[in-house]
């Protein structure tokens, strides 16, 4: 007995020591090979930077998520616009409403609003105001205190050297020359971005250096871009690579370049179809690129916002040759075919995905209360706008109008008459109950009076035989 205790005891001891030497040797063979747990989950500043790449170019796009439509490539940008801009359809979208610093693409709307406000002629002369903000690094060309230029040169300033002191000058003169000052320039600004359709701006300055306050998106750069082709001047000044101020008595000679690489032949980024543009950075909104672009048969606006590292041109590049190849312009006047429409009042387009047929198309009527016998036909794919034209509206359309309003009417007096009845019936079921319920009381307090009386009659006859 004692033996057999001494072997379970030694036993006992080997398993242990066996134990305890394996847990030592996991230990020590964890020290030699592998470093501690926090420098395992250390990135180097490359991992680090590619992770952040990663992480963008993989937000969803949203376009993507509409069944049938062409599937596009992500974007190291974390917001991205393609527009064509007869229709004013939209081809891409990735956050497109999201809130970004726009940096130095806020002079497309400065320029916007200058060449609707201003004439090439009108003097514009740089006050101590243009000048005092400017800060080491700031885009400018050296404009001085009392110089003077044309609007013309000025514009051209603003849109290839990104002069952001002479954007300044423009917002003040263009006020001032309508008699107004450099607040109601912003002002313009804003209010103009709004009735572009534009819902997620405000604009504090006209040269797009940082402000906490200053912010716009997506969808809103590319309806500005899009109103610019009513601008052929726009275009004369960003195809221009260089150019010349001139010495003057007002001012000395100022040469610079256009800064957008898709429109410099030659450059590695150089893209054949690309017309006209906007740059734009700052640390904040890093980079931020605006680009138009016609191949002949459509013409697209791309916008980028907040671009990580050095993609936002060749991002640029893949969006418009997304947009370029896999849509198709379609021409309601020679498509439509529903009764209710008589004439199509213009000849333009709207766009479609490749491989749609027109009639594979939604279509929705808005009459123009204001024009007689006229509305807006507004196309659609999946739910998707892709464009709206002008209409002469039949008769047969305003006879069913007027039908189905006659319905509504008799389904609204119908459900007036319903619920009277409803009510009248809930009355009558009302008295009904009061009336069962005054029966049942009255049965009630006879049933107690008879009770009572009983009661009374049985103790005087307890009483007379007690006697």
């Amino acid at each position: 007995m004692r033996r057999r205790k001494q072997i379970w005891i030694a036993a006992w001891a080997a398993i242990l020591w066996i134990c305890l030497g394996t847990a030592a040797s996991a230990t020590d063979a964890g020290q030699g090979e592998a470093p501690p747990a926090q420098e395992q989950g250390e990135l180097t500043e490359e991992q680090r930077l590619q992770q952040e790449l990663d992480t963008v170019y993989a937000m969803p796009v949203q376009s993507n998520e509409i069944e049938g439509w062409p599937q596009a490539p992500g974007t190291y940008g974390e917001a991205a616009i393609v527009m064509e801009v007869e229709s004013g359809a939209i081809l891409y979208a990735k956050n497109i409403d999201d809130h970004h610093f726009p940096a130095s693409i806020t002079k497309l709307l400065t320029s916007l609003v200058a060449l609707e406000n201003g004439e090439f002629t009108d003097p514009v002369v740089f006050s101590h105001e243009s000048l005092a903000f400017l800060e080491p690094g700031d885009a400018y060309i050296g404009m001085k205190e009392g110089n003077q230029i044309t609007l013309e040169q000025a514009l051209y300033a603003t849109l290839l050297a990104s002069a952001n002191e002479v954007a300044y000058g423009v917002a003040e003169n263009v006020g001032k020359n309508k008699e107004h000052d450099y607040a109601w320039f912003i002002e313009q600004m804003n209010s103009r971005c709004k009735e572009l359709g534009g819902e997620n701006s405000n604009f504090v300055n006209p040269h797009g250096l940082h402000d906490d306050n200053h912010y716009t998106c997506a969808r809103d750069m590319a309806l500005i871009g899009r109103e610019l082709f009513r601008h052929p001047e726009f275009f004369n000044i960003v195809q221009t690579l260089q150019y010349t101020i001139p010495a003057s008595e007002t001012t000395e000679e100022h040469i610079f370049q256009q800064k957008h690489k898709m429109l410099k032949e030659g450059n590695a980024n150089y893209y054949e179809f690309a017309i006209g543009g906007k740059t734009g950075y700052t640390d904040e909104a890093l980079s931020t690129l605006v680009t138009m672009a016609d191949n002949g048969d459509m013409q697209l606006v791309c916008v980028v916002l907040k671009t990580h590292g050095v993609n936002v041109y060749p991002d640029t590049r893949n969006l418009l040759e997304y947009g370029f190849a896999n849509f198709s312009k379609a021409l309601p006047a020679a498509n439509e075919k529903s009764e209710d429409v008589v004439e199509i009042l213009a000849e333009k387009n709207i766009v479609v995905p490749n491989g749609v047929e027109f009639q594979d198309l939604d279509m929705e009527i808005v009459p123009d209360e204001e024009a007689d016998k006229e509305g807006v036909l507004t196309y659609s794919f999946q739910g998707n706008p892709v464009g709206s034209v002008r209409a002469v509206l039949s008769q047969t359309y305003y006879e069913k109008q007027e039908a189905e309003k006659a319905q509504k009417q008799e389904n609204v007096k119908g459900g007036e008459a319903k619920k009277e009845g409803l009510l009248e019936d809930k009355e009558i079921i009302k008295k009904c109950a009061l009336g069962a319920a005054g029966v049942l009381l009255v049965g009630l307090v006879a049933i107690l009076v008879k009770l009572i009386l009983d009661g009374k009659r049985k103790k005087r006859k307890i009483k007379r035989n007690s006697q």
